[in-house]
């Protein structure tokens, strides 16, 4: 299962809010990466591009979910 726990911490670490988030991705996709349910790629670039990050900084592969 990929979680995003990662997502929500580099946001908080860099003083924003999750809100901040809808900028660039839906309202129900901010809340489905909340819940750790499936998003599309072009979700995570989108959100690599504006926090200027990379995947593994905001994802995390833990097995067996």
């Amino acid at each position: 299962m990929i979680v995003y726990y990662k997502l929500f911490d580099l946001v908080k670490r860099q003083g924003l809010k999750k809100t901040y988030l809808v900028s660039v991705i839906s309202g129900s996709t901010l809340a489905k990466l909340g819940n750790n349910h499936s998003v599309s790629i072009d979700v995570i670039n989108r959100l690599c591009l504006f926090l200027d990050c990379q995947p593994g900084d905001i994802t995390e592969y833990i097995p067996g979910e």
